[in-house]
């Protein structure tokens, strides 16, 4: 598990950190369940912020057990978002990609306040942040941040599956179906 906090933990913690989430505020994140995505929600609810989870149908119980909202995504999305934030939406993390960045430029959400850790042309046209990206500095100061926030139970590792690195291609035919529920481990 540990091995999973490293690439996903940055990540997750430059993402959360780029759009600032703080209490009384509403962030969205797209691909709420995923690897990087299931623990963004996380961090973000842990500063207070209101934290809208996008994810399909079937991740919904575990979102709502971390009190997120969940919306499920496809048509019609951008009315379920402002259905679920009546007050409008501060800030928005983008773990998917898939036009995300568009959606929140049109619920009206700062391009300072939006970042992608996937869709780097829709930054670059847009000048949103991608600080979750190639951005994100590990440091030992940030991984023991979030090793104490997984040993005080605020943070939840969670592991979709665990290959030996012989199934490598098995992997990669589940990452490319994009409904992975937390990380996948390979182990030597």
């Amino acid at each position: 598990m540990a091995g999973s906090l490293y690439v996903a933990g940055v990540t997750e913690w430059g993402a959360s950190h780029a759009v600032g989430p703080e209490k009384g505020e509403t962030v969205v994140i797209s691909g709420a369940a995923g690897g990087v995505g299931s623990r963004a929600v996380q961090l973000a609810r842990h500063t207070g912020a209101t934290v809208i989870g996008l994810a399909s149908g079937h991740n919904h119980a575990w979102l709502r057990s971390h009190d997120v909202i969940p919306v499920s995504y496809g048509e019609g999305v951008a009315d379920r978002i402002s259905d679920a934030a009546p007050r409008g939406v501060d800030a928005f993390v983008d773990t998917f990609g898939a036009g995300y960045v568009e959606l929140a430029l049109a619920l009206g959400v700062a391009t300072e306040r939006i970042d992608t850790i996937a869709d780097f042309a829709a930054a670059e046209k847009h000048g949103v942040k991608t600080d979750g990206g190639a951005a994100a500095v590990p440091g030992a100061k940030v991984l023991a941040g979030l090793a104490r926030l997984v040993a005080d139970g605020h943070l939840e590792l969670l592991i979709a599956n665990v290959y030996p690195l012989t199934e490598v291609r098995e992997v990669y035919a589940e990452l490319e179906r994009r409904h992975t529920h937390g990380k996948i481990v390979l182990m030597p």
